[in-house]
């Protein structure tokens, strides 16, 4: 995977959010013209873009604000199992202390912490705009893959 892309209302509270996560900020830069819009089927456009990387340099999150044309339509605030993909979920570490830090961004956790199998403590938050992300402390070796692959 090389990226997820979220669209947003203002760019610096993602960006504060994310790096909070412990991503990082690679690159920011407004995207104009046609050759933008023949991609994303939306014609002229002009989109503020942050490309946040995570800290093994794997995967990215990129956030895009467009200036044109204008947002039509908002998901942030459909619950998990609307259809289409509506969350990303980051692996932490230290996840008490994390969401403290994250509650002063406005996350709110949107259930509540568990524990699943004693693997990991899952939880899912609303972040910026209703973004909704979830969180995964691992607590042992074992995996849910571990356990997906032994259940066949």
């Amino acid at each position: 995977m090389h990226n997820v892309g979220i669209v947003v209302e203002s760019l610096d509270p993602a960006i504060s959010f994310f790096t909070e996560i412990g991503l990082s900020l690679e690159g920011r830069m407004t995207e104009e013209g046609e050759w933008a819009g023949r991609v994303t089927g939306l014609g002229h456009q002009s989109v503020e873009v942050a490309m946040m990387v995570t800290p093994n340099g794997h995967s990215r999150i990129e956030l895009s604000r467009f200036l044109t044309p204008r947002t039509i339509a908002d998901h942030r605030t459909d619950p998990v199992n609307a259809l289409g993909y509506l969350r990303v979920m980051f692996s932490v570490d230290h996840l008490d202390d994390l969401l403290v830090r994250l509650d002063q961004h406005g996350a709110k956790i949107v259930g509540e912490v568990v524990n699943y199998n004693d693997i990991y403590r899952l939880c899912y938050i609303r972040g910026p705009e209703g973004i909704l992300i979830g969180l995964a402390e691992q607590l042992g070796n074992e995996t849910a893959t571990d356990i997906m692959q032994n259940n066949k």
